[in-house]
């Protein structure tokens, strides 16, 4: 198709304002921007440039949060063992049993390092955690166990069993009714009324419980999805080698589904990593949270905006990566014709 000269001049037009957005960001951001520590330095540039000392100065509570200062080594490692550990489950080869180990000790590493108590590790409780490590647990924590509640939920919905049935149907149609913070809100105000006496679960856990709770649903309706886009004539091609439910499930259908989702799933994942900002209503200090607390002071309140753009790019570097992440997965199963 030809270019007019109408779709010519607003592709130049186009070009121009984004060159001159992206000069005067250059510019703001980078050639007249301050780095140092000190506030003076900021108050002179009167906004012709942008304040990253803010960043400088308040970048490990940003980070980590009240967690101690002289052992934030603890979560640092912690937070490279979930990126190295996303990184390898792209590899099929680790697929099955290995990824599943591989994750366990993941987990095991990064709660035993955060909490401490162990190995002469100084222990320190869960309302001392913040910033990234919190974000990354409570997404990471939440994905990997609604991730089997969901399939379970999934598959309940179209059990031929009325009653189970029903009750997932129930469960599912009524989480994804209400939005986060309202479920958040229940965990944290009425799950204790239903603990048995003396029984007390913190707002770490409380926060896990509510996110696993709300993802499953959505998960659930993700996996029921793609178990529908299974061609019918996979079942009978079972049902005709005598297979039974499970065996067909779990051996024919739902490797296929799951393999159909990824990239819903993923979505989902990357709207639970960025949904973990509500958890300030049970008292915990995401990243989200540190940053918007890391400016309170009034030498740095006015620079909020380079502090919100330093945790904005933090999000934006994990989502990418999980997107990146699930687009390899993505490949591999291509090349290899893996179910």
């Amino acid at each position: 198709m030809k270019a007019s000269p109408l779709n010519l001049a607003v592709t130049i037009v186009v070009t121009l304002l984004l060159a001159r957005c992206a000069w005067s960001f250059i510019s703001w951001g980078v050639i007249n921007a301050v780095w140092d520590t000190d506030a003076t330095a900021c108050a002179a540039l009167n906004g012709h440039g942008a304040c990253w000392s803010v960043v400088t100065a308040k970048f490990r509570y940003i980070l980590f949060g009240s967690y101690p200062f002289e052992q934030q080594w603890r979560p640092a490692v912690g937070v490279a063992a979930f990126i190295v550990a996303t990184l390898l489950s792209s590899r099929s080869e680790l697929w099955g049993k290995a990824l599943f180990v591989m994750w366990a000790c993941v987990l095991v590493l990064f709660f035993a390092l955060m909490s401490g108590g162990i190995f002469g590790l100084e222990f320190v409780p869960p309302d001392k955690w913040g910033g990234l490590p919190l974000t990354l647990a409570l997404s990471i924590v939440g994905v990997l166990a609604a991730l089997p509640l969901g399939i379970a939920l999934a598959l309940g919905r179209r059990s031929p069993v009325r009653s189970l049935r029903t009750i997932c149907i129930v469960y599912i149609e009524t989480v994804r009714g209400v939005p986060l913070i309202t479920v958040l809100f229940m965990s944290s105000i009425m799950l204790p009324l239903f603990l048995p006496a003396g029984m007390v679960i913190g707002g770490l856990e409380r926060a896990m419980i509510a996110i696993v709770l709300f993802t499953a649903a959505y998960v659930a309706e993700v996996i029921r999805g793609g178990l529908q886009l299974v061609p019918t004539g996979q079942f009978e091609a079972a049902a005709s080698l005598g297979l039974g439910y499970w065996k067909t499930t779990s051996l024919i259908v739902l490797p296929q589904a799951l393999r159909i989702v990824i990239p819903p799933l993923v979505n989902t994942f990357i709207e639970v990593f960025k949904d973990t900002t509500l958890v300030i209503i049970v008292g915990l200090f995401d990243l989200l949270n540190t940053t918007r607390t890391s400016i309170l002071e009034i030498t740095w309140r006015p620079y909020y905006v380079e502090a919100y753009l330093f945790a904005g790019m933090i999000y934006f570097f994990f989502c990418f990566y999980m997107s990146h992440i699930s687009l390899l997965v993505e490949r591999r199963l291509a090349k290899t014709g893996r179910h």
